[in-house]
């Protein structure tokens, strides 16, 4: 059947899967009737196989996506396969008899077209691995990996092992400063502890022997503790030269292409850790497995671009202040670092969680793979169908692809329900008719703008599975994404729980103890942009009128990125510090008076603007204002202008000049005739002044200076 032209098979997997096809095919569309098979993998393959035919095929089966791959595979079949989970997502659940319209949603969803590419960020390993660690340990795996790698040994701690009899791969000994990179391109710095430098050791034995409390074994490192300090060892090593006491520690620095750390505490304490590193402990089950994938880690790798960085309206920085810090807190991978007044992000350390797309205020930070209109246009799609089918009330149950999908396919698996009845081991309930599954990369790519836009879009509301497996920093972005969203639906006149995380552990009792929402009546037409802040204001615009209440602005949460300023015209003296510190042109001048002017609409509430002001004039108010003021300049403050003294042009405040000529009059600088006068002289004319004036010095009469 086409989908948008692709052809879609069906199975009910046996009959478990209670299909209504009539109905299933109004809601795709079709004009045609739908074909269920029974046993799409078995007794009719040759159903899927006679469809390869076609260039895209959508299989409503994830479970044997191997298996058709393969016959799609021996076929030389150059058809487009997509796979869609409806068994455990939809069918296999107390509900399964009404979730025709969730069904239908899912397999639209599958057949909209996959994300335009990225740019992409390369890697390149030679195999050149770094073990780092005690004797035993780290030698033991160097000698495992050898063959496979370019192997090289850094040992830390006190010596408990051997050195190999041959000298097949380097070994040294020392304490990490500094380890930094990625696959391909690690960087380490130690610095020698021991007396013995074992690059220079010839392993002679001679100092073993010569050592009278035995604190020299065969790894070749002196136990300082049992030293005595006689010093046998040194003449002994005599001319070779590797055993001095008073060796200068100097930094030592190499680079690797992978890292195996088997220290006690891992070097890099990151929540994700980049690729090529594995710290995997003392479990020699876990070191095998690190082992094991660092070992495949050599050649050319690559993969998307995540993130857009546009520093021109970042906010986390002017004149050496510092505003925003979001996008540097959230990162788990350390991938981006604070450049002076904006922010530098390296690509090839970024996991493409997207969580610094999602608490950044602005929309400097952007996640473009997939991007927000990609995933809109999901939503859209998905919710559409479903509303069209004739369902209602829909929970968008928003889930990762690893233990996200894990733990929602589980939950079908364990139901124990289908067409036939309830199985002998079925103890659960499946997911909820209405409950509707949204796969993303990470669930820290949920923001605002794609919450408000599901709303938008027709869902009665979103819950985030969160399955352990994420920093807990992701996890509370998320929560404060929610809080700003929640407090705009709720001051519209949303009446419910929109916005909630929900743990994997608790997933099914959560889904049906949910009640639904208060949402749009009919569902929005525009598309989510990749500007934030332009999706942002179609969502306002949108539910201001669908709402229940006036525009009356709405009270946010500390931190939410909408708000206002205000000024104490008291001490206020319209320096516009402010204007030149503010990254997204929400202060502005006047040219023909001064005036300090405000776009309440394009404020993020950065700060920037309250910790440049030198008179601590300025305090942020978080707030949605929904009307068209909002989005106009408005005069928050103004004052009487002074005229230069010379041509009467007006130059600066009348407050400003007076309280300068107060301050400075009783200083020596000033004291000359004509010289504070020319304080109160526009810049044109006091350059005029100072040239025509015979009293000023000039650099000429400090040439015998020195």
């Amino acid at each position: 059947m086409p989908l948008d032209g692709k052809t879609l098979k069906l199975c009910s997997c046996n009959g478990t899967i209670p299909f209504d096809a009539k109905r299933l095919a109004r809601a795709l569309g079709s004009r045609q009737p739908l074909t269920v098979h029974a046993e799409l993998c078995r007794r009719e393959a040759a159903e899927f196989q006679s469809a390869l035919a076609d260039p895209d095929l959508v299989v409503a089966c994830t479970q044997e996506a191997a298996l058709f791959g393969e016959l799609a595979a021996a076929a030389q079949s150059q058809a487009r396969l997509a796979f869609v989970n409806i068994r455990e997502s939809a069918g296999w659940s107390v509900e399964g008899g009404e979730a025709t319209p969730k069904i239908a949603a899912l397999l639209a969803a599958a057949g909209l077209p996959e994300p335009e590419p990225v740019p992409q960020v390369d890697y390149e390993s030679g195999g050149q691995l770094l073990v780092i660690g005690p004797a035993a340990a780290a030698l033991d795996w160097a000698a495992r990996l050898e063959e496979q790698l370019e192997v090289s040994v850094l040992l830390t701690g006190k010596a408990d092992g051997e050195l190999p009899e041959e000298r097949r791969f380097p070994v040294w000994s020392g304490k990490v400063t500094a380890l930094r990179g990625w696959l391909g391109a690690f960087e380490v710095e130690w610095v020698q502890e021991n007396p013995i430098d074992l690059e220079r050791c010839t392993r002679c034995n001679a100092c073993v022997r010569a050592c009278p409390e035995g604190a020299i074994d065969l790894g070749y490192q002196i136990d300082l503790e049992r030293c005595k300090a006689h010093r046998d060892c040194v003449r002994a090593c005599g001319a070779v030269g590797a055993i001095d006491f008073s060796r200068k520690a100097e930094a030592r620095r190499e680079r690797f292409d992978l890292v195996l750390d088997l220290s006690r505490a891992p070097l890099l304490r990151l929540p994700d850790l980049p690729q090529g590193y594995a710290a995997p402990g003392a479990d020699p089950l876990e070191q095998a497995l690190a082992a094991r994938k660092l070992a495949a880690l050599v050649g050319e790798f690559s993969k998307p671009r995540f993130t857009k960085y546009r520093e021109r309206i970042c906010a986390h920085g002017r004149s050496g202040k510092t505003g925003c810090t979001q996008c540097l807190d959230v990162c788990s991978t350390g991938a981006i670092a604070s450049d002076g007044d904006h922010v530098k992000v390296e690509a090839h350390l970024c996991a493409g969680c997207g969580g610094c797309a999602t608490v950044c205020p602005s929309g400097a930070m952007t996640h473009v793979y997939p991007s927000v209109p990609d995933l809109g246009a999901r939503l859209k799609a998905l919710l559409a169908v479903y509303r069209d089918a004739g369902g209602g009330d829909a929970c968008l149950l928003v889930h990762d692809m690893g233990k996200g999908r894990e733990a929602v396919r589980a939950l079908g698996r364990r139901a124990g329900f289908g067409a036939r009845g309830r199985g002998a081991k079925g103890a659960g309930r499946g997911l909820p008719a209405r409950a509707i599954p949204f796969e993303c990369i990470h669930i820290a790519s949920v923001g605002i703008d794609l919450l408000l836009g599901a709303i938008c879009y027709g869902a009665s509301q979103v819950r985030v599975l969160a399955t352990g497996a994420e920093p807990e920093g992701y996890v509370a972005a998320l929560r404060k994404q929610m809080t700003y969203a929640e407090a705009v639906l709720q001051g519209l006149g949303f009446a419910g729980a929109h916005f909630g995380v929900i743990d994997a552990d608790r997933l099914e009792q959560a889904l049906w103890e949910l009640a639904p929402a208060g949402g749009v009546e009919s569902p929005a037409a525009f598309h989510l942009s990749a500007e934030k802040r332009a999706s942002l204001d179609f969502a306002f615009d949108f539910l201001a009128k669908e709402g229940k209440r006036e525009k009356a602005p709405i009270p946010l949460p500390a931190g939410a990125p909408f708000g206002a300023i205000t000024v104490n015209r008291e001490t206020c003296t319209l320096c516009k510090a402010c204007i030149g510190a503010c990254p997204e042109g929400a202060l502005l001048d006047a040219p023909d008076a001064p005036r300090l002017r405000f776009i309440e609409r394009a404020c993020v509430q950065c700060g920037l603007c309250v910790k440049t002001c030198p008179e601590n004039a300025l305090a942020l108010v978080p707030r949605l204002s929904l009307d068209d003021q909002a989005r106009q300049p408005v005069t928050l403050h103004e004052a009487e202008p002074f005229l230069c003294v010379a041509c009467g042009k007006p130059f600066a405040t009348k407050r400003m000049i007076e309280n300068m000529t107060g301050k400075l009059g009783a200083h020596a600088m000033f004291a000359g005739a004509g010289t504070l006068r020319r304080l109160q002289m526009c810049g044109d004319c006091r350059v005029a002044d100072m040239a025509g004036s015979k009293d000023q010095p000039s650099i000429f009469d400090y040439t015998d200076r020195r």
